[in-house]
């Protein structure tokens, strides 16, 4: 898939509110709590114009349930997507508008993707950094199978600096 990186759309923040409406009347009966995360979350990050959604659940076999009603609406059922615990929807093909990963409420990967979202939003500066980060990465990789690899590193740092914040701030 091409990379494709924007600046920041005060519309995402409604197509996540939109997204989630649609799916908590859908995935009718099942407790979701959804979180928008990811760099469509923070306002003024340059992001792939992909929303990221994160569906917390207190079963994750009531999510896999769903799985034939969510294809027929025409959601990719991708699995866990390599992270045990998850379970990845993408909706829009090729030009993706939405990643729903859900969790179950005691998963760690919720915490850490919060707190990362929280870090930036609170530290703007940390946010432009990364902005210019990808910008840089963007120019050098045109497939985001070679893009999505290469910010590992530095997402790993700027998640450690959100984890000392977030102690931080808790004491």
């Amino acid at each position: 898939m091409e990379v494709r990186l924007s600046d920041y759309r005060e519309e995402w923040a409604r197509m996540f509110r939109d997204e989630a409406g649609y799916l908590q009347a859908v995935l009718e009966g099942l407790e979701i709590r959804f979180e928008h995360f990811g760099s469509t979350a923070v306002p003024g990050m340059k992001a792939k114009p992909v929303i990221d959604m994160m569906g917390i659940v207190d079963d994750m076999n009531k999510i896999d349930a769903f799985n034939d009603k969510m294809a027929s609406l025409g959601y990719d059922v991708a699995g866990d997507w390599g992270i045990p615990g998850r379970r990845l929807f993408r909706k829009g093909g090729e030009n993706r508008t939405h990643h729903i990963h859900f969790y179950q409420s005691d998963n760690p990967q919720i915490e850490r993707h919060l707190i990362f979202r929280d870090y930036l939003r609170s530290n703007p500066e940390e946010a432009v950094r990364y902005s210019r980060f990808k910008e840089d990465l963007a120019r050098r990789y045109e497939q985001t199978s070679q893009y999505s690899p290469a910010k590992k590193a530095f997402v790993s740092e700027m998640e450690q600096l959100a984890l000392a914040w977030y102690k931080q701030k808790k004491q």
